[in-house]
């Protein structure tokens, strides 16, 4: 059985940053030496199931109380003991949690991302390296719009409507603040293959201690 401390990564940043191109670049640079496995705080929105459509959509999502933390936290616990979980899984179209769980196997690096990742207390204090990815608002506005227009079923007018009402108002109250907890923050922008690679390096070195 294997012993050794699992390292947990932790991305945070605001909607539609970069941090899942981030945590896959990191991830494919350490899986040379190490096993990774990747997580998103996504998974861990409430159960909304039981309201109507109405009340979901009126839903602050971007807020921390949207989130299942208890429940993260224990599975957070479980994998740096190297302890399988059952991961929810989340339907955007519906916002509800699906009944079918997926097993998740723990790895010697476990990468969370997710907007308030570094502004939970919970959560920020289980992990080992803090990174927060700093992208301009009108690029994150624009992959929000591409990203929930094509994957998540909402309309032009539905996605601007919930950027203004919630997603720019938390980001400026809880996301962008969280930028304090961070042990290393990155520019994000095509081509930032550097801050990549320190980061891969980084892990590695701690990693082989």
């Amino acid at each position: 059985m294997n012993h050794k401390p699992v390292f947990l990564i932790i991305i945070a940043g605001g909607t539609a940053s970069g941090k899942t191109s981030v945590a896959t670049k990191i991830a494919n640079q350490i899986l040379k030496d190490k096993s990774v496995s990747y997580l998103s705080m996504d998974n861990y929105y409430k159960d909304f199931s039981n309201l109507t459509l109405q009340e979901k959509q009126n839903l602050n999502f971007d807020h921390p109380n949207s989130f299942d933390v208890d429940l993260l936290c224990k599975d957070l616990i479980k994998l740096k003991n190297r302890q399988a979980i059952k991961l929810p899984q989340y339907n955007f179209v519906t916002h509800s949690r699906e009944k079918e769980w997926t097993e998740f196997a723990p790895a010697d690096v476990i990468i969370l991302d997710g907007i308030l990742a570094l502004q939970i207390q919970e959560i920020m204090k289980l992990g080992d390296l803090k990174i927060f990815i700093k992208t301009s608002d009108d690029i994150r506005l624009i992959r929000r719009l591409e990203r929930d227009i094509k994957e998540r079923g909402r309309t032009f007018d539905n996605v601007i409507e919930q950027y203004l009402t919630t997603v720019k108002p938390m980001h400026d109250v809880f996301v962008e603040p969280s930028i304090n907890q961070a042990d290393i923050i990155i520019p994000f922008h095509d081509g930032n293959e550097i801050a990549i690679d320190l980061v891969a390096t980084k892990v590695r070195e701690i990693l082989a201690k």
